[in-house]
């Protein structure tokens, strides 16, 4: 990838709190316009770097470059090309107008700033007659992360970073939400790098999905991690274990070095129905479907299994999902082999 067709390009990051390293990424780019999707479970380190990519933070080591430049925290450069919002929005004590209108008055205001906000306000839902006068105290919090929201469009920024944009929201603010940001990038080319537990919206919407465990980065177009913690039933046997939420044990291979991830591939993991048998694999993990939706890539099924308390997402073609007789809720056994699985 060249500089001209990347916006962010990460050499070398790594960022400590104390003595605990909570990122490692050698390198990362990300192209522009895209839009990237970005899964791990809680404490992988997905805010932190969000944080990074939006200068409000200067990593421990390493540099960023941005539209081929290296770029530093809070520079005057990079204010408004980038804006992230967070799951728990921050307003202003004022009200939903002059929050919206405070970063263009900051810069410099411009003579269409009232349209501007009306514009920005629409894109998000809200009317402008109801709530531009309302104070901030005065929202629901849907409401106010719509408001947040509006408050970053507004300024047209090339990048868009979104850190679990709608965990705390009701349905309709959820939508809207999605909606919005998505029609950044159509009608702006903004870029987005998303972080949800919605995976779902997450692959359908993203044109790459990355996944961070441990702050490390996987490219997860046909991995599926298998995070921690491990455990070794015993100091003489090589093989490590990881044992679900359910009482389950999924059988590991060994590991060279410990602060390794197990991952394995999603070619290599069977779905059988739960009331069948015949898998000589010695991994064979009850689960059930959480969903299924088609990506409209070869016609494909992403599937969510819940396996445990891990989520497995695989990958399935109509014909073998239909002999299955597949839809959520349908209990299955995945059948998958430990000497599959690698550590990473």
């Amino acid at each position: 990838m060249t500089p001209a067709s990347s916006i962010y390009r990460l050499d070398g990051v790594a960022h400590f709190y104390g003595d605990k390293q909570v990122l490692d990424i050698a390198d990362l780019e990300i192209p522009k316009g895209s839009i990237t999707g970005l899964m791990g479970p809680n404490g992988s380190g997905k805010s932190t770097l969000l944080k990074i990519l939006a200068f409000a933070m200067r990593p421990s080591r390493g540099r960023v470059w941005f539209n081929g430049t290296p770029q530093h925290p809070f520079s005057q450069e990079i204010q408004g090309h980038v804006t992230l919002v967070t799951q728990k929005p921050y307003l202003l004590k004022r009200s939903v107008f002059d929050n919206i209108a405070y970063g263009l008055k900051i810069r410099q205001t411009p003579r269409d700033l009232k349209q501007r906000v009306y514009r920005s306000m629409a894109d998000v839902g809200l009317d402008f007659d109801r709530f531009a006068y309302r104070q901030w105290h005065e929202l629901s919090g849907g409401e106010a992360q719509r408001v947040a929201l509006a408050a970053r469009l507004v300024l047209r920024p090339e990048v868009l970073l979104l850190d679990e944009p709608v965990a705390s929201v009701d349905a309709r603010s959820a939508a809207l939400i999605r909606k919005a940001s998505l029609a950044a990038r159509q009608n702006r080319g903004t870029t987005l790098i998303i972080t949800s537990h919605d995976l779902p919206w997450l692959f359908t919407c993203s044109d790459t999905q990355l996944s961070l465990n441990n702050g490390t980065l996987f490219a997860t177009g046909q991995e599926i991690i298998i995070p921690g913690p491990y455990t070794r039933p015993h100091p003489d046997n090589p093989k490590w274990t990881r044992h679900l939420e359910d009482g389950q044990i999924i059988q590991l291979p060994p590991a060279v070095s410990t602060g390794k991830t197990a991952v394995i591939q999603r070619k290599h993991i069977r779905v059988i129905r739960a009331e069948r048998t015949g898998s000589t694999a010695d991994n064979q993990v009850r689960g059930q479907v959480q969903s299924m939706y088609m990506t409209g890539r070869h016609r494909e099924f992403m599937t969510t299994i819940d396996a445990g308390g891990i989520a497995f997402m695989l990958s399935m073609t109509p014909d073998p999902a239909a002999r299955l007789n597949l839809q959520p809720g349908t209990p299955v056994t995945l059948a998958f082999s430990s000497s599959d699985i690698l550590w990473q």
